[in-house]
């Protein structure tokens, strides 16, 4: 690594110059299948004609203007993402974690207009909601915060996936203003709740009038088969913060707002320099309109049943599975041992996935992805995990 860049990153020993679909090249000419999308970002894939025509169009006619003026495309990507959502008001930034950076301010905002000057929000273990301060005090991860305290205050921390214990915690801190959390954990290993969950928390937090606060940067934009994740559970949020599949690389992030979160924000309250400026607002209209298109949030509910289902037959005979879960292109393969030298071994054979919660292979390829590159996702796939548990039981 060049000694001109910090080493916050562990990075691969490889470099991409091209991309086009599913598929990146790397400078030797070597072609990958790429089953991560830039960690869930690309759901178009890489050089989606249609997009680079937007770009292309926009950054000749204007890139930048600042939230000191209106932005007519600013304003059209608010109204569509509300009518999508059933949201009320859009606020745009840069990043994921600025979009959860807006819901914590959104939430202590609502506390001090209720006369709360202690408040606190709810969160979960195994959460990640990004590294600024307040996200990382947010995320429920120990290994990521380690080295960053005094961490922000004001979070109560229980069980993913535990309806009781979050009831338990309202019922104890009565201070408690909104809760934090995403409906299936990414960094987490692909951790699905029960059915009841999303809408047990949506009555809790209306019986104690907290906001219901909902972590769909990974899971929104059609990953898990729907536009958003909770339109499965039937509920809406009062906060809904988006990123990653939106600007599909273009750097764009949303913190959406309905209901007793709506207006919270007036002016001098909150503010970016860059976020939603035209040319990323373009990038994401164009996204939603060719996810429309292409019906993409059915698509990768069919791909993604394809791919768990053609994984369970592959795997049924492989040692050291001890799970295989996911919705829609949002999947998990949860192995009996840690497995981080799976990602190199991918990689080696022409596959790019991560690994994450140490024993959890998470693949989150293109929405657009074919059945035949679902098929070869399978076999390559299946092919490394083979040979990796072979070789852990020598």
């Amino acid at each position: 690594m060049p000694e001109c860049l910090m080493e916050n990153y562990k990075r691969q020993p490889v470099a991409f110059v091209r991309g086009e679909g599913c598929w990146l090249w790397d400078e030797a000419g070597r072609r990958y299948l790429d089953a991560l999308a830039g960690i869930a970002v690309c759901g178009l894939g890489h050089a989606h004609p249609q997009l680079a025509q937007a770009l292309c169009e926009q950054a000749q006619t204007l890139v930048h203007t600042s939230n000191l003026y209106r932005i007519p495309l600013q304003e059209q990507l608010a109204e569509r993402l509300c009518a999508l959502s059933g949201m009320a008001q859009a606020f745009f930034c840069n990043s994921g974690a600025e979009a959860n950076e807006a819901a914590i301010k959104l939430a202590r905002r609502y506390a001090h207009q209720r006369g709360i000057t202690q408040p606190k929000i709810l969160v979960t273990e195994g959460s990640f909601h990004g590294r600024t301060l307040a996200t990382l005090s947010a995320t429920g991860n120990a290994r990521v915060q380690e080295g960053f305290a005094p961490l922000v205050e004001g979070f109560v921390r229980v069980p993913y996936a535990d309806l009781a214990a979050a009831e338990q915690a309202f019922a104890q801190y009565p201070e408690i203003v909104a809760m934090l959390v995403e409906p299936i954990t990414g960094e987490g290993g692909i951790v699905i709740p029960p059915d009841t969950y999303l809408s047990g928390l949506r009555a809790l937090c209306d019986r104690h009038h907290a906001l219901l606060m909902l972590d769909e940067i990974q899971t929104g934009i059609g990953r898990t088969g729907h536009w958003f994740a909770f339109q499965r559970a039937g509920i809406v949020p009062d906060v809904l913060s988006l990123a990653k599949g939106l600007g599909n690389g273009l750097p764009i992030g949303a913190s959406l707002v309905r209901g007793p979160a709506a207006g919270l924000l007036t002016p001098g309250t909150h503010g970016t320099t860059f976020g939603g400026n035209p040319l990323v607002c373009r990038a994401a209209l164009t996204v939603l309109e060719i996810m429309e298109q292409g019906q993409l949030c059915e698509q990768a509910a069919a791909r993604g049943e394809r791919l768990r289902r053609g994984l369970e037959v592959r795997l049924a005979d492989v040692p050291g599975i001890r799970a295989i879960r996911g919705r829609g292109l949002m999947l998990g393969i949860e192995l009996e041992r840690p497995c981080a030298d799976l990602v190199d071994q991918a990689r080696e054979q022409g596959l790019l996935l991560n690994v994450t919660a140490e024993r959890v292979v998470r693949l989150l390829p293109p929405l657009i992805i074919t059945e035949a590159e679902v098929d070869e996702l399978v076999a390559r796939l299946g092919d490394v995990l083979q040979a990796f548990t072979a070789a852990c039981k020598r």
